[in-house]
């Protein structure tokens, strides 16, 4: 440790110039002030057997000693946090990146199609990815419908009989116990609340002949079809409606009945789905129409709009990074770095790769190009023809095993993924900032014993000077009488 005997000659002129000063001078950044350190207490006493500005020579040596390590200290921290605050923001450009060729490759971006029919009073269609595209003939010559059955009008008070009114559609039956009394409102709520109901639903129609209950499939087509039967212990009242209920009319369960470019089908729903694969047809009538199935390009046009966005920004943020201004001489963060110019590199050179085997071959080709600042545009229209020619051959450069977003993909992960460069930089830089906040603390310590060691060293020297100063006051006061005592003899 250094001691005052050893301070050098600048040390000694800096000191000397700070006790001409009044007041104790500022301490680096990160250095610890006078006031902080236990024991210095005493600095208020010191200098009074040296005259000396004890407050202000320590600040001077200490802030002497400090300030050379404290700046390397703190310029070396700000360069590693401006590393870290570049980088985190190239890997966050990078991820928007990736999240837009994610798209780009996902098959359901390309698995999207529309199916419509010329005469829309036939029916609507929806689709799945699995759809095929294609025209075809639809002929419609029946809908679906749903079975209903009427009872015989009663007045709405008259009780019905009693017994067990079987209700069964498929295999599954509904029992309905009916006490004697009971209305055909009654059974129509009994039916209604039954838990194990098989899809028939039941309402009165107080009519001009009076109450009758209608009973009706909850769903169409002959297989949803029900049947009434009662048992054999029931009333005549009972079995009577029974047998009437059970009684075919004009409305009775039917599937629907159509053919696809001359090959019936039949479905016991409206909603007619198996027939084409991947599209549902939802038939409202009867009657003929062409239905199309074709490829939706709307989500491609705008994966590909998604990716341009994601990677002009990625461009951007590389400007600002790698920037340089001759006039002021500021530098981007990451002006040479090789990460960054590794990454501009080889994402360049897949861009204009060509795509082996692709009728389309290029992006370029495609209406994507790329500016003399480093973004990119898009030929709207060049893609919108791309699109309708051969969407297949859009995927394909796009998202096959060799394709442009395939590629580019695997370039960003290796160098954006959690154990990728730019993650692992970031955390060796984090590393040595927390390293170099350790030896802050470090030197703040060692600047607080250089200091201890200087207060002791002036109040050792305060001392000796009191006592020298009494000495001499001593000293003077018995010459002075002596020559007193001389000069009264003579």
């Amino acid at each position: 440790m250094t001691s005052i005997s050893g301070t050098s000659s600048s040390a000694a002129s800096a000191a000397s110039s700070a006790s001409s000063t009044s007041g104790s001078t500022s301490s680096t950044s990160g250095s610890t002030g006078l006031a902080s350190i236990s024991g210095t207490g005493i600095l208020s006493s010191l200098g009074l057997g040296t005259g000396l500005d004890v407050n202000a020579i320590i600040s001077a040596l200490v802030n002497a000693q400090q300030a050379g390590p404290q700046a390397q200290i703190t310029a070396q921290t700000q360069e590693d946090q401006n590393q870290v605050a570049g980088l985190t923001g190239l890997s966050t450009a990078l991820s928007g990146l990736q999240s837009a060729l994610s798209e780009l490759t996902a098959s359901t971006t390309y698995s999207t199609y529309g199916a419509t029919f010329a005469n829309t009073a036939v029916g609507s269609a929806t689709t799945l990815p699995n759809a095929v595209p294609g025209s075809y003939s639809i002929d419609v010559t029946a809908l679906a419908t749903a079975q209903a059955r009427t009872s015989s009008a009663v007045a709405s008070t008259a009780a019905v009989g009693s017994g067990t009114l079987s209700i069964t559609v498929g295999s599954n039956t509904m029992n309905i116990t009916v006490s004697a009394g009971e209305t055909l409102s009654g059974i129509a709520t009994a039916i209604t609340n039954s838990t194990n109901n098989p899809g028939v639903s039941a309402a009165i129609v107080n009519g001009t002949n009076g109450s009758q209950l209608v009973l009706t499939s909850t769903s169409p087509g002959v297989a949803n079809g029900f049947s009434i039967s009662a048992s054999g212990d029931s009333s005549s009242g009972l079995s009577a409606l029974a047998t009437t209920l059970n009684t075919p009319g004009s409305t009775e369960a039917t599937n629907a009945q159509l053919t696809v470019d001359g090959i019936p089908a039949t479905s016991a729903s409206n909603s007619v789905s198996g027939v084409l694969t991947g599209v549902t047809m939802n038939l409202t009538a009867t009657g003929t129409s062409q239905l199309t199935v074709a490829q939706n390009t709307a989500p491609i046009t705008g994966a590909v709009n998604d990716f341009i966005t994601a990677y002009n920004q990625y461009a951007t943020t590389v400007s600002t990074l790698n920037s340089y201004d001759p006039t002021s001489g500021a530098a981007g963060v990451l002006l040479g770095d090789s990460t960054l110019a590794a990454i501009q590199s080889q994402l360049s050179n897949v861009l204009s790769a060509t795509v082996h085997g692709n009728s389309i071959g290029t992006l370029a080709s495609l209406g994507i190009t790329r500016n003399s600042d480093g973004t990119m545009s898009l030929n709207s229209q060049t893609l919108s023809t791309a699109l309708t020619n051969n969407p297949s051959a859009v995927q394909n450069l796009f998202a096959s095993s060799n394709g442009v977003a395939t590629q580019l993909n695997t370039v960003v992960s290796n160098f954006n993924s959690s154990s990728g460069i730019l993650q692992t930089r970031i955390n060796s830089l984090n590393g040595d900032v927390t390293n170099l906040g350790t030896q802050t603390t470090a030197l703040n310590a060692r600047m607080a014993v250089y200091q201890q060691q200087l207060v002791q060293q002036y109040t050792n020297l305060s001392t000796m000077m009191t006592s020298l100063n009494n000495t001499s006051s001593y000293l003077t006061q018995s010459l002075a009488s002596l020559n007193d005592t001389s000069n009264s003899k003579s």
